[in-house]
Order: C-alpha cells, then sequence, then structure tokens
C-alpha cells in the first residue's frame, strides 16, 4: 500500500490517494484500488483530510468516533518510562505526526520497531518478540521477522520525500547544515550499489556510501541518500543541490568537509546561491600563498581567541567564478567575493607532529617487513626511497626535505566562505559538523548498523529509513542531555535504563495504574524537557 499524488492541471490542486495492489483473478493482471484521502496543502507540505463528494450532493458526514482509551482485555504489567519518552519527543519533533500523514496504515509499526532499535542497543530485530512481551509499544503487538520485513519493503520513494519535505518544513532554513558521507559495509552479492571503495575505516568488504545531513543547532539529522560505495565525496555535492531543489529548498546552509572541496563544487554553490563553509587544503595555489603572507601575522596576540585555543584571522579574496553554458557554447566568468580563513592552534601542532612521527613510523616498518598496503602506496613513495645493491642489500632513505615542508604546517588549516566573514565565527559553526561523526558512530554501533543485514534492495532502502528515523530520536536526547550536562552523571544507556524501569499496570477491572517514579526519574524527564509520566 503506498501513497499517490495527482495533480489537477485546470485547478492546479494535487490530490492525495491511498493506493492499493491487488491481484484481478479474472483478467489475470495486477489492478489497484484508489482511495481519496485529502489534498496537498502547498505551503506545508500536509495532507488536509476531504470530505466524500457525489456529483450533485453532499453526503451527511458520518458519524465519528470519539477518540478514547484501547479498552483493556487482559492483565499485563509491562515496562513503560522510556517509551513514554520517545511518545514526547515523537510529539514534540513531529516525528510522529509526519510518519502517520505519510504511512497511514503502518505508523504504529514503524514507530514501534524504531522504539526497538533505540532501546535495545546493538540487538536484531529477531528479538523484537521478546522485547515487546515485556515493554509498552505504539503497535502493541508482535512484529515477528517477516512482518519486518515486509514491513520495509512497503516503504516507497514517495512516502520517503514526502516525509524529508514534511520534516523540512519544521526545520529547514534556520541553520547550516552539516554534510558528510561514510561507508557501510555488506557481505551482500545482490546489492546493485554495493561497490569496492575506498572504506575510511580501511574494511576490506565491498560497501556503500551514506550521506548524512544535520543541523548545526538542532543536533537532528534532517536527510539522508544512499550511494554506490565507489562514488567519492566530491561528486555528490551536484546531485545535493538538485535534490535541494526538487524539495523547494532554496536557502540551504551547508558546512562540508574539505573532502568535498573542488572548483566545480565551488562554482555549483555560488550557481545556487546557496551559503557555504568548506575546508580548503593548505596546498591549494591561493591558500599557500596567503598563508606564506600572513605566516608571521597569524600568530600574533591580537589574532588569538583564547576560547579556541587558536589563532586566526580572515582574507577577503576573489573567487575566479565559471559558469558553462552548453546550449549557448559560452562559458560565464566573473568574480565572486570570498572569505579565506587561516588558522594556527599550538596543540594541533603538537597532535600533528605526534600523528606524522607515528605514521611516518608505520610506513618505515611497512617498507622494512615488505608489507605495504594498497591505501598508503602514494605515502611509501612520497617520504621514503629504498634503494637496493648486492653488496649494500636493501635500504631505506627518508626524504627529510619532504618532511621538512610538511612540517612547516603543522597546526595551520584554512577555510573557505562565502558569507561569515569572522573567523571564529566560520571556526565555530564548521567545529558543528562533528555531530555528523557522532551522527555516523550512534548509526553504526548504537543502532546496530555496521553491517548491511538485508538481501534486497527494497528491505535495504526501508531499513535505511526506519535507522534514520531512530536516528533523529536518538539525536535528539544526546542534545537534550549535552544541553543539561547530563552526561556528567549518565550515560546514555544508563539514562533509558533508569526510566525503562518505570511500570505500567492494565487490569479489566482497575483499568491502568502507573508505577512509583522516583525524584531522579522525575528530574531526568524535567531536564530532557518532558513532563513525567501520568495517568
Amino acid at each position: 500500500m503506498g501513497i499517490v499524488y495527482q495533480k489537477n492541471k485546470q485547478t492546479g490542486i494535487t490530490y492525495v490517494y491511498r493506493n492499493e495492489a491487488y491481484w484481478d483473478k479474472e483478467k489475470q493482471q495486477s489492478r489497484a484500488r484508489r482511495v481519496l484521502i485529502g489534498k496537498l496543502d502547498p505551503k506545508t507540505g500536509e495532507i488536509v483530510p476531504t470530505r466524500s463528494y457525489r456529483k450533485g450532493t453532499d453526503p451527511a458526514p458520518a458519524p465519528s468516533k470519539k477518540p478514547g482509551p484501547v479498552p483493556i482485555t487482559r492483565v499485563r504489567r509491562d515496562f513503560y518510562g522510556a517509551s513514554y519518552l520517545l511518545d514526547q519527543i515523537g510529539k514534540s519533533t513531529g516525528v510522529a505526526a509526519d510518519l502517520k500523514a505519510c504511512f497511514p496504515d503502518q505508523y504504529k509499526m514503524l514507530l514501534s520497531v524504531i522504539y526497538f532499535l533505540i532501546l535495545e542497543e546493538n540487538n536484531s530485530l529477531s528479538r523484537f518478540s521478546h522485547w515487546q512481551r515485556l515493554h509498552v509499544h505504539p503497535y502493541g503487538e508482535d512484529i515477528p521477522s517477516q512482518r519486518s520485513s515486509e514491513l520495509f519493503q512497503a516503504i516507497d520513494e514517495q512516502q520517503r520525500m514526502m516525509f524529508f519535505r514534511l520534516q523540512g518544513k519544521r526545520r529547514m532554513e534556520k541553520e547550516y547544515w552539516a554534510f558528510d558521507i561514510t561507508s557501510i559495509s555488506s557481505y551482500s552479492e545482490t546489492l546493485n550499489q554495493v561497490k569496492k571503495g575506498r572504506n575510511k575505516e580501511h574494511d576490506r568488504l565491498p560497501q556503500i556510501n551514506l550521506a548524512l545531513l544535520f543541523g548545526e543547532q538542532s543536533g537532528l539529522p534532517f536527510y539522508y541518500r544512499k550511494l554506490p560505495g565507489n562514488i567519492t565525496d566530491v561528486k555528490t555535492v551536484r546531485q545535493l543541490m538538485e535534490e535541494f531543489d526538487v524539495m523547494g529548498y532554496k536557502k540551504v546552509s551547508v558546512l562540508l568537509d574539505r573532502g568535498f572541496y573542488s572548483r566545480e563544487n565551488i562554482n555549483l554553490l555560488y550557481r545556487n546561491h546557496q551559503k557555504f563553509i568548506i575546508g580548503v587544503k593548505l596546498g591549494l595555489t591561493y591558500v599557500r600563498e596567503a598563508l606564506e603572507e600572513e605566516r608571521d601575522n597569524l600568530q600574533l596576540w591580537s589574532n588569538l581567541h583564547p576560547q579556541f585555543g587558536a589563532y586566526g584571522l580572515c582574507r577577503t579574496i576573489q573567487w575566479d567564478y565559471e559558469q558553462e553554458r552548453p546550449q549557448k557554447g559560452d562559458v560565464i566568468r566573473a568574480q565572486r567575493r570570498a572569505y579565506l580563513h587561516l588558522f594556527y592552534n599550538p596543540e594541533k601542532a603538537a597532535r600533528d607532529q605526534a600523528e606524522m612521527n607515528e605514521y611516518l613510523t608505520s610506513l618505515h616498518n611497512d617498507l622494512a617487513s615488505n608489507t605495504r598496503k594498497e591505501y598508503r602506496m602514494k605515502d611509501y613513495d612520497r617520504y621514503f626511497t629504498v634503494t637496493s645493491t648486492p653488496k649494500r642489500g636493501r635500504k631505506i632513505i627518508p626524504k627529510e626535505d619532504v618532511m621538512r615542508e610538511t612540517a612547516r604546517n603543522y597546526g595551520y588549516f584554512a577555510l573557505l566562505s562565502n558569507e561569515v566573514n569572522d573567523p571564529f565565527e566560520a571556526l565555530s559553526l564548521y567545529r558543528s559538523k562533528d555531530i555528523v561523526e557522532k551522527g555516523f558512530g550512534n548509526l553504526k554501533d548504537r543502532l546496530n548498523f555496521r553491517r548491511m543485514q538485508v538481501s534486497s534492495e527494497l528491505s535495504l532502502n526501508g531499513k535505511l529509513f526506519v535507522e534514520f528515523v531512530a536516528l533523529i530520536y536518538l539525536s535528539y536526547i544526546k542534545k537534550k542531555m549535552q544541553d543539561a550536562k547530563l552526561f556528567e552523571q549518565w550515560t546514555l544507556q544508563g539514562l533509558l535504563d533508569e526510566l525503562d524501569t518505570i511500570e505500567r499496570f492494565e487490569s479489566p477491572e482497575h483499568g491502568r495504574l502507573l508505577g512509583e517514579i522516583t525524584q531522579k526519574q522525575k528530574d531526568i524527564f524535567v531536564s530532557l524537557d518532558v513532563d513525567p509520566p501520568s495517568l
């Protein structure tokens, strides 16, 4: 079952239908039933329910059922506190409402799977049956492994994009968005996008790449894309800009790691009027020249910011903008203003030296033992010369001049922006990009997605979406814990376990009773901006 959108060209109204496929035995072919469920609001992207329509008359409205508590038919005692917390987060972020709008028949099942992934760290979905017997959750029933696979396969692209649009209306254009890519390994030989690629963790398995977009203020993920495993970071920016345009986002400000830097990408960001802060390599000609001119000035006391422990200054430069116009067969060339931020951090210099010494030692050891690693091949030749003669044997000679030149830039780094002209404002924003790395860690470790345990494209697409929504909840909790300094007292798992001890008792004769809530648990709810539970 899916959602279908159909625009009336005469009125401009987009109608939303629930589409259900079925098999026609007489015609021996697949058919579909469509039921009108509403109109798409062009401003909010939400579905506005409509009444049934019959030509010439309006039918009498059907009597509406008053919402009320689900009748209690059996005696149960379940853990309730952590599920209650997730219920409230779903309301405050709008995630629960947006899932209901996109998946009206499956949203409760989706939420239950999401709750399980969050509360049962590193556990496979095969454990859901055991977990659900002890916990309150939105669906309220078991979801066997086969059923969860069917659930993943039922999530289509239309519903996924609708969810992004609805979430985007709530949070877009209010902050910078940090964008980065990670790799997820797979044993599967049937998934189309599983390819051999450059794995940042040096895993030898084939992989897919996953791109994530996080808000630097909210700390919440907004968007993701699945990419073939052999796609490099620098090739993804164009597609990202095009998908922003499809979703109607015109004023997105992005934070990008230097792996995304290329002249083509910077020109593309200017062309799309995107505000950006991006890391740039010191070896680029215009960066190297500016650094040589400012190297002495950079370490003046007046350029020191004690909070960051770094020196910084800004150089206004002119970006040589180019735009090819294939239809006209020409190239537009113009100057665009940009801000080049240069920094020096003494602590980073010490770390750079220690890390480089360790790296050079490992390169030397690889050469000495003749166990070269493929991903280091360029650096072996860059930093060492290996000679071999019958008399003197094999010798490994370090290239001291290259090492000395590398050491000159220990502690230095640079950023480029077309909006922010204060170096430490740019640095503060750029450092918030670390939330993407933490998001990748949560996804791989806590949400058990370091390996893809699926065998079909449909299952992979659906599971990725569910894991992504779970990441929204998890990121919200971690951000609230950081703001309230709860990590000084609790780990994330410890906090969830503490709330999970709160019970709810149900009985047909006595209704629902809430178990004892300690003051410590009440304080946790308040710190997370959630009212403590009550019945």
